[in-house]
């Protein structure tokens, strides 16, 4: 794990080979002695004769070798090759009167009991070796490790990571500065009888900070820092995540102050109903269960903070949330304009950025951006400029990163695209940004285009609404509308039987929004303030079908009216679409520009 101080040395997946090996080992050993069987069994049977016989085949000089031993019995091979036993004389000098008419002789003491003995020796000595050879190295292993759960705990001590280093969140750092002082001092809580969160969750969209912000915490605090991925305790074999929740709060214990970071957690403490069919993961529930004691565990002065990170709080356990475990819940969302502003400003401190690069302008069109996203864009920016050797940082740099951010980079070699393509992409396009301009004003259309991008889009309308704490209604119908718009305008120019797969990434997003609105924010008639997810939560599955027929019904009354739209102002489309064959990018202004004059 890049930022974990917890490095797991015998996972679930070793043990699972560990017991294969052995059966393995088995198995082989088994079929060794099997094979050995049957080859000492596949022999002919020797063909018993007397001993006057014997006598006789001797003067006639077939008998190729002859083994000498002590037993009644004696074998050898005639010159055919068949095999026979006799009677033993036992008499001296029949070794010589053999040797005399030039028989092989091979004298052998209890050949056939030695042999035999020896042979099963060495296998059971080979399947014994093996077995003591694994299982020596399975404890040797374990003694590497931790004699339960077969990990490695070695903390983060020393982290670097302050607050300083961090822009835009100014209420979750608020929230969490307090957990500081508890760290260094716990008894001067305990001394007004206060009980501060022994758990704090942070919970948003990727790429906000949310592990950022918890080694932070440590770093601040300057204690170890131990970090662990939700995933790293949910295993194959029940009890080894259990085991492993409880050594690392073991060892945490006896570091004494620290702060366990648990990223993911929604990997195992997701909610216990079970599902709706009855089933349930008595591996996962039973990590749970001891995470939850763990932390029930906890003594008041301990000063051991347990931070857990999700993208989905409404999964979690409700167990997990109550008071006196993870008790505090902070978002961290995604920043506005002033945050993204200081987060600019932080990574564009080592960067040689140029006077006319204006970073206010560039945060309010990255409205929706993540913190991990404007750093992306402003390395993307960085190499962009190393590359062309410019000494600085640039708009053009700033401004191709932009794009290669949301859409990927330029595609070089446009020959296989067909002038039909185009044409259809111009009009698409064209669709989404006009809807654009006639249902959402208030909107800004930084950029329009044609040119397809390595992500595989023909091209694309950078859309960027306002800064909004919530949503209205006709919020949220305006961009299904906008979505709707580039499939609505192939229709109404190419004909319906000519509509294309262009459309597909936006009806998924129109779908997404339109379930938002009728299960979760009871924004449809017939459903009223009913909430879906509710509903299925306690097995009531009917209102799929009511759920089905209503969103189609939105959607397609949405649909019709963007048509109509469309077809009113089918000669402004038209000519945006020809602008965008004959430059293929618009930028704002232009874009505003023909507006203005059709209007």
């Amino acid at each position: 794990m890049s930022t974990g101080g917890i490095i797991w040395k015998l996972e679930g997946s070793e043990i699972l080979n560990k017991k294969y090996k052995i059966i393995t080992v088995v198995a082989i050993g088994i079929l060794l002695l099997l094979t050995y069987g049957v080859w000492q069994n596949r022999r002919s049977t020797p063909k018993k004769m007397s001993y006057t016989e014997f006598l006789q085949e001797i003067q006639e000089n077939r008998v190729e070798k002859v083994y000498l031993d002590d037993g009644p019995t004696i074998h050898g091979f005639l010159k055919d090759d068949a095999e026979f036993i006799t009677d033993n004389p036992r008499k001296e000098g029949f070794k010589e009167e053999l040797l005399i008419q030039g028989i092989i002789v091979e004298e052998i003491r209890g050949r056939e009991f030695l042999n035999q003995t020896i042979g099963y020796a060495v296998m059971m000595g080979l399947l014994v070796g093996g077995l003591l050879y694994i299982s020596n190295k399975v404890p040797q292993a374990k003694g590497k490790t931790s004699k339960v759960s077969g990990m490695s705990i070695k903390p983060e001590e020393s982290v670097r990571v302050k607050f300083s280093n961090i822009a835009g969140n100014e209420e979750a750092v608020h929230s969490v500065e307090e957990l500081i002082d508890f760290i260094h001092n716990p008894e001067k809580y305990s001394k007004y009888g206060a009980r501060l969160p022994r758990g704090v969750i942070l919970y948003g969209p990727p790429g906000t900070g949310k592990t950022l912000l918890a080694k932070a915490i440590a770093g601040e605090a300057g204690v170890p820092f131990y970090a662990v991925s939700g995933s790293d305790f949910v295993q194959v074999y029940v009890g080894v995540g259990a085991s492993r929740v409880r050594e690392l709060f073991k060892k945490a214990r006896q570091v004494g102050k620290c702060v366990i970071f648990i990223d993911e957690i929604d990997a195992l403490g997701k909610k216990r109903d079970g599902g709706l069919d009855g089933r349930s993961n008595d591996e996962r529930d039973q990590t749970l269960n001891a995470l939850l004691a763990e932390m029930s565990g906890f003594n008041e002065n301990e000063g051991i903070v347990v931070v857990a990170a999700t993208n989905r709080l409404d999964t979690l356990d409700e167990a997990l949330l109550r008071p006196g475990r993870f008790d505090r819940h902070i978002e961290i969302g995604l920043p506005d304009v002033k945050a993204r502003i200081k987060i600019l400003g932080l990574h564009s401190k080592n960067k040689p950025i140029s006077k006319e690069v204006d970073l206010e302008k560039l945060a309010q069109q990255t409205v929706y951006f993540s913190g991990a996203q404007l750093e992306n864009l402003m390395n993307e920016a960085a190499i962009l400029a190393a590359k062309e050797g410019s000494g600085m940082i640039e708009d053009d740099h700033i401004e191709k990163a932009f794009y290669t951010v949301i859409a990927g980079f330029e595609k070089m070699d446009r020959s296989s695209i067909s002038e039909v393509d185009r044409k259809i992409t111009a009009y698409h396009e064209a669709g989404h940004a006009l809807v654009t301009k006639l249902v959402a004003p208030e909107n800004r259309v930084s950029r329009v285009t044609i040119i397809p991008s390595t992500k595989g889009a023909g091209g694309f309308s950078m859309n960027i609404p306002p800064n909004r704490m919530y949503f209205k209604k006709r919020d949220m119908e305006n961009s299904i509308k906008i979505m709707l718009a580039g499939r609505c305008s192939e229709e109404i120019v190419f004909g319906k039987d000519n509509i294309t797969t262009g459309a597909s990434n936006d009806l998924e997003k129109a779908t997404s929004v339109l379930t938002d609105m009728v299960r979760r924010f009871g924004m449809s008639e017939s459903s009223g303030l009913l909430n879906y997810d509710v509903l299925y939560e306690n097995g009531i599955r009917e209102v799929q079908d009511n759920f089905l027929d209503e969103a189609k019904k939105i959607l397609d009354a949405l649909y019709i009216e963007v048509k109509d739209l469309l077809t009113e102002n089918k000669a402004l489309l038209k000519e945006i679409a020809i602008r965008l064959l004959a430059e293929e990018t618009l930028d704002e202004e232009q874009l505003d520009h023909l507006v203005k004059k059709a209007v």
